[in-house]
């Protein structure tokens, strides 16, 4: 019958299975055995980008960007400010500007600090709705052209 074992011929022994490691025995390495840890590869393949996701990711990076710039102004005025940039420039273009009647164009009034900063968060917000708008058309334009080509593919190595 099946799964029956076949009779024994002398038994008077008992069965042993074959063992893989005798009990006490030390293993060996193999001659020419590997001393340097094996790197694993993988290849993927990004074959979709979800656009909303993409959407985000790059209006929480775009408002960083945009903090970043505002931040970056402001220490930037401050800076040119404590310098005397403003003063010696603005010096310089009323005596340019300016005839007896009038006094000319006053830089120092015209590039105040809160007039910098508004004008920077301007063109911040405008920046954060710009790249939104861009990554996530990019996000379907890829999405289009993977569809055509198979995507993009990597090839992802991990150290054991």
């Amino acid at each position: 019958m099946p799964g029956e074992r076949p009779p024994q011929q002398g038994g008077s022994q008992p069965y042993h299975p074959p063992q893989a490691y005798q009990a006490g025995a030390v293993r060996r390495p193999r001659t020419g055995a590997r001393t340097t840890p094996r790197t694993r590869k993988a290849r993927l393949r990004v074959a979709k980008a979800d656009p909303w996701s993409v959407m985000k990711v790059s209006f929480l990076l775009s408002i960083a960007l945009g903090i970043c710039t505002i931040v970056a102004a402001a220490v930037l005025w401050m800076v040119m400010d404590a310098m005397g940039v403003f003063s010696t420039v603005g010096g310089t273009i009323s005596e340019a500007t300016g005839s007896n009647e009038s006094n000319g164009f006053d830089l120092q009034a015209f590039l105040s600090l809160p007039r910098v900063l508004i004008f920077t968060t301007i063109i911040a917000v405008i920046d954060v709705v710009l790249a939104t708008a861009l990554a996530t058309l990019g996000a379907f334009i890829y999405n289009l052209s993977a569809g055509f080509v198979g995507g993009v593919e990597l090839t992802l190595a991990e150290d054991e």
